[in-house]
């Protein structure tokens, strides 16, 4: 079992990293809190535990780049020299970027702390790869300060128009594709050139590439079609799929439950249950009173419960947090609520009859697939 601790484990890669990390019984994951840094017996504790620490934590934006600079490099300063104190000798991954080979502070950190590990690794520390890291985009990132993609998500979503400052091409990589690249190179899966003693490097290419203004548009089609009108869109790509499930998590709470829009005529009632622009599978579900059905989630999947007969408690929570979202269904309005990834969902029968709930999910249903995780809400 390999013992991994990631400095940002708070951070947006870092939280992925960690919950991925935590599905695979290989790994036992050592705790980090960003406190240890000014703690340095904490500090020394968490280094002498880990064979491998991937070092995430790092100061992205800051109104003076002087400070960005100066913590960048006291966390590199601070990791090493309680390695050094406690004798560890882990291999770290150390998160840099393509701006190192920039004439800015941000950058100048990045550079000057893969070569203060490269000298560590070298005089008899441990081993030490360099990750130079693309934009990442995925599920949870910050707007205004992650990447554009989660800027543009949470500004569309809350009915904010964003501003183009400059249209040209971005390249990207999904954050559960950064988060497997890393997982393949702590196993030793992947060819690391070496760049000294003790040191590799290897520099990450974007998956996907796209203008500015297309990824607007694509982003306020999903808002016309999926939050106005109920559409999912294309899923058959990997970065439409990565895209929208970044999006789904930019839509507030307060959205669901979506009622249907109910067709009467003296023949009875005509509800349609999803619209979509991709392939999926449709199902039912009864469920007898006082019933729960569900406690566990997806970490790609798109799905729709729809309530058609009787009464409902739909919970949701994301799995590193201790906030449940309710949302209560009766059959007598027809409802849906979507499904985020890495939201631990459930629905409960809480009504006197039995509970009928129409399903929609991408991707077909199979009892033993990975994607599916258990936890309760």
């Amino acid at each position: 079992m390999i013992k991994i601790g990631i400095t940002g484990q708070a951070g947006f890669v870092g939280k992925h990293l960690y919950n991925t990390l935590s599905l695979d019984d290989t790994f036992e994951l050592i705790p980090f809190q960003r406190s240890f840094f000014s703690d340095m017996n904490a500090l020394k504790d968490f280094v002498s535990q880990c064979d491998t620490i991937v070092h995430l934590a790092a100061m992205n934006r800051h109104e003076d780049a002087q400070v960005i600079y100066d913590t960048n490099l006291e966390l590199v300063d601070r990791l090493i020299a309680a390695s050094r104190e406690q004798g560890a000798k882990p291999h770290i991954l150390f998160s840099s970027s393509s701006q190192e080979k920039q004439d800015n502070l941000y950058g100048k950190s990045k550079k000057e702390g893969k070569e203060k590990f490269m000298s560590w690794a070298a005089t008899g520390g441990g081993t030490l790869t360099s990750l130079t890291i693309p934009n990442v985009f995925g599920p949870f990132g910050r707007p205004n300060y992650n990447s554009v993609v989660a800027t543009f998500c949470h500004k569309i979503a809350h009915g904010e128009t964003p501003t183009i400052i400059n249209d040209g091409e971005i390249g990207l990589i999904y954050v559960n594709e950064l988060v497997q690249v890393i997982i393949d190179i702590i196993k030793g899966g992947v060819d690391v050139p070496a760049i000294g003693k003790g040191s590799g490097q290897l520099d990450i290419a974007p998956n996907h590439f796209i203008k500015v203004s297309g990824l607007l548009a694509l982003l306020t089609s999903y808002k016309k079609d999926y939050m106005e009108n109920g559409v999912f869109p294309n899923l058959e790509t990997a970065f439409g799929k990565a895209l929208f499930n970044t999006f789904r998590c930019y839509v507030p709470k307060s959205h669901y439950p979506v009622k249907f829009t109910k067709h009467t005529d003296p023949r009875g009632s005509f509800v349609e249950i999803a619209r979509t622009q991709t392939s999926g599978q449709f199902s039912f579900s009864t469920t007898v009173p006082g019933i729960t059905r569900g406690n566990h989630f997806h970490t790609r999947k798109a799905e729709r419960f729809a309530v058609i007969s009787g009464k409902a408690l739909i919970q949701l929570r994301k799995i590193d947090t201790d906030e449940v979202i309710d949302y209560y269904l009766d059959g007598n309005e027809p409802a849906y609520v979507d499904m985020p990834i890495w939201y631990t969902h459930n629905i409960k029968n809480i009504g006197e009859e039995e509970l009928i709930t129409l399903f929609w999910i991408n991707e077909p249903y199979d009892p033993e697939d990975a994607d599916t995780y258990f936890e309760d809400v």
